[in-house]
């Protein structure tokens, strides 16, 4: 499926650009608004990062959360500083069908292991961040981009899928908030190596081709952030697309 994604700082919608929060552009300042906006262009589920409790769990914005799912009727997957057991329960109590966990995942794969066995593969989405070298190795990084880690996603994936993972998200970060395409032979090799795994490809979509290109090597979701919310094309436009590619 496609997948709006609402960034949010301080009840608002943003977004920064490679994950630099110096470099942040506000989009709307009611993410509730928007969120029925896409319930009403046809979404059936909604991803959001709440960047305020990234910085600091305190300031998680549950409240907000539990009234885009309310009034837009709308599942979503919700993520963003996501540290312990206590942020993953919170967040499922406030109605999130998915809680999306990086960072934590990367630097302890036994603690996530733990939360799958928990939680269920249903409640949590690995949301990966890659930065590829020169060699094609892909390295993940951790801390909103801002450490590079020295796992690969192939080796993470090898732990987790074990235990349970099935849905996970994975950006290009060199692609992110950039409008330049998807990097689909990513997702392509992705997929060919991971099939039991439900990919959602973040990170780079600026038209409809890039929809059908994602489309064309088995992608399961697409991550719909900056391209819906400058007017590239909207999210009617979107699943018609992919519903006929």
């Amino acid at each position: 499926m496609l997948i709006p994604a609402l960034d949010l700082i301080n009840g608002e919608v943003v977004r920064l650009q490679q994950g630099d929060f110096a470099r942040q552009t506000t989009f709307h300042a009611d993410p509730v608004e928007v969120a029925c906006q896409y319930a009403q262009a046809g979404a059936e589920f909604l991803h959001i990062v709440d960047l305020d409790g990234a910085r600091d769990p305190k300031k998680r914005q549950l409240e907000l959360i539990h009234r885009m799912q309310r009034e837009s009727g709308l599942r979503t997957q919700t993520g963003g500083g996501i540290r312990s057991r206590e942020d993953i329960a919170s967040l499922l109590d406030a109605g999130v069908t998915r809680v999306v966990v990086g960072s934590s995942a990367v630097k302890d794969p036994a603690l996530a292991a733990k939360w799958l066995a928990e939680f269920g593969s249903e409640a949590i989405v690995l949301a990966l961040d890659i930065n590829i070298d020169a060699n094609g190795q892909r390295w993940l990084a951790t801390h909103g981009w801002q450490e590079q880690s020295n796992v690969r996603i192939e080796d993470l994936l090898g732990e987790l899928i074990p235990a349970g993972c099935r849905h996970v998200l994975c950006t290009d970060i060199s692609r992110d908030g950039m409008l330049s395409g998807p990097n689909v032979a990513l997702y392509r090799d992705l997929k060919i190596d991971f099939p039991e795994v439900v990919w959602q490809a973040s990170g780079g979509v600026a038209n409809l081709d890039d929809l059908r290109d994602l489309k064309a090597v088995d992608c399961d979701s697409v991550i719909l952030g900056k391209a819906l919310l400058t007017g590239q094309f909207d999210l009617q436009e979107a699943t018609e697309c992919w519903q006929n590619a």
